[in-house]
């Protein structure tokens, strides 16, 4: 659709438009920043788009799934100028299963066909059923299903009572403030298994930050619980730093040397150096290989004090620099099987009883699913060979860009008022992430914000349907293999 932005008339031509700031936003990693991004553009109207003989519209990616909804199955209007598409005969979607995964058509398949009532299927429609008509789930009645889609399903399944107490009770055990596992207890019905009692875990972070931004209380749970835990940052996360931090950090060390006696003649100059390549610097120019390596120290000690803080020893903390990361570039470099190599080292040296990775795609950089499948693969050929990788369990956490429905949870760790206040401590140690980091994405909120309300939003999504009120939540979901 171009850059037909809200208010484009269904008769629009091509025409030089002036940019939503969303656009903007979006836009910003292909340019370098916001502030380079363009704010005019030349796009193709809704009425020359009409002029074809054949429209094909192309989503991939869960972030796309809102506004496929509302182009395909929302009010025609200029607020979504796709919608227009809907007066076509001639138009054709090509969507992968995230981008339609909103459709009503997948997303509440029981409000417009039959449908073949599996566990998961069940668990979704019952939660959706609790949060529509806004009751707990024990006091759904078979008057809720009926209206609402769902008689098939107390027809085979047995009665809304039976079916609510079912569904509560696998909610229920989600809930675990042990995401170790709990020792010398009956599990059952935990997420986690209760042995070994002290678990050897590794928690995979794609930058620097994401391991307390995501999962910041259960990390810090873990290791109050007496894990033997560690954290392995899989990139150096050194494009997203401020130039200016860079000189700032370089005056510091200039002036600390010269306290000490030292001499700074050497530093002075590439200082100047730097100094000259930040004045002229063009959007998504390379950096000099100090800038890039400052930037990399700069993350690189937010994250120690991140990990410390969360009562990490030195020696459990890991600086990976997977290759396929370091080009200085927004774009980085294909995935080899160095990357692979390199994490199964680590694992062959840890060899974890848990792992922990971000499972969350939506990442406007593209780095997390990159990581993700490095990890997965790493582990994959583990299991061939290995006893202790077959018994290892890998767990997903979201949190800095999206969360899980809570349908997908199949762990949630809850956190007090105290364990929200540290963790938010923790996110805290990262400042060139604070305020305004250099790729926001489409969030204006800063990342403590973001996680915390996150947190507080599954926390309460658990409250409504009648379980346990937690001030907030952090939520996982176990991968298969």
């Amino acid at each position: 659709m171009g850059f037909n932005e809200p208010g484009s008339a269904p008769n629009s031509g091509t025409r030089l438009v002036t940019l939503d700031d969303l656009t903007r936003r979006d836009a910003s990693r292909d340019f370098g920043g916001k502030e380079n991004v363009p704010r005019k553009a030349i796009t193709m109207g809704i009425g020359t788009i009409f002029k074809a003989r054949e429209i094909i519209l192309m989503a991939w990616s869960g972030k796309k799934a809102p506004i496929i909804k509302k182009a395909v199955e929302g009010e025609m209007s200029s607020d979504v100028p796709a919608t227009y598409l809907q007066l076509s005969d001639n138009v054709e979607f090509v969507l992968d299963m995230d981008a339609a995964s909103d459709l009503t058509r997948f997303n509440t398949p029981w409000l417009v066909k039959d449908c073949v009532w599996d566990d998961a299927l069940i668990k979704k429609a019952v939660i959706w059923l609790s949060q529509t008509v806004k009751k707990p789930i024990l006091k759904l009645t078979e008057e809720d299903y009926n209206n609402h889609g769902m008689a098939q399903l107390i027809t085979e399944k047995g009665t809304a009572y039976e079916i609510n107490i079912d569904i509560f009770n696998k909610l229920q055990s989600t809930i675990t403030g042990w995401p170790g596992g709990k020792p010398n207890a009956d599990d059952k019905r935990r997420p986690e298994r209760a042995e070994p009692a002290r678990k050897r875990v590794v928690i995979f972070s794609p930058h620097p930050d994401d391991d307390v931004i995501s999962m910041g209380g259960t990390f810090i749970r873990l290791v109050d619980q007496g894990h033997d835990v560690h954290v392995a940052y899989q990139t150096s996360g050194n494009t997203a730093v401020w130039d200016d931090d860079v000189l700032r950090y370089m005056e510091f060390a200039i002036d600390f040397n010269k306290s000490i006696g030292q001499e700074t003649d050497h530093l002075e100059n590439i200082y100047e150096d730097m100094r000259g390549f930040i004045e002229n610097k063009q959007p998504n120019q390379l950096d000099t290989q100090e800038i890039r390596d400052v930037k990399g120290f700069i993350r690189k000690s937010e994250a120690i004090a991140g990990a410390r803080y969360a009562g990490l020893d030195d020696d459990h903390i890991h600086f990976m620099a997977l290759p396929f990361y370091e080009t200085g570039k927004t774009v980085k470099k294909p995935v080899t099987d160095i990357d692979v190599e390199l994490t199964m080292e680590l694992l062959q040296q840890v060899k974890p009883h848990q792992v922990f990775a971000a499972g969350d795609f939506a990442d406007p950089h593209g780095t997390h699913i990159v990581c993700f499948n490095i990890v997965l693969a790493a582990l994959a050929r583990l299991r061939e060979t290995e006893d202790w990788a077959k018994d290892c369990w890998l767990w997903m956490y979201r949190g800095a860009w999206h969360e899980f429905a809570t349908h997908e949870i199949e762990m949630a760790v809850p956190l007090s008022p105290q364990e929200v206040e540290r963790k938010r401590n923790a996110i805290f140690k990262h400042q060139s992430q604070k305020d305004r980091p250099v790729f926001p994405g489409d969030d204006a909120r800063e990342f403590w914000v973001r996680a915390e309300e996150r947190n507080r939003e599954t926390a309460k999504s658990y409250d409504d349907l009648g379980l346990a009120n937690y001030e907030a939540m952090e939520a996982f979901v176990k991968w298969k293999f």
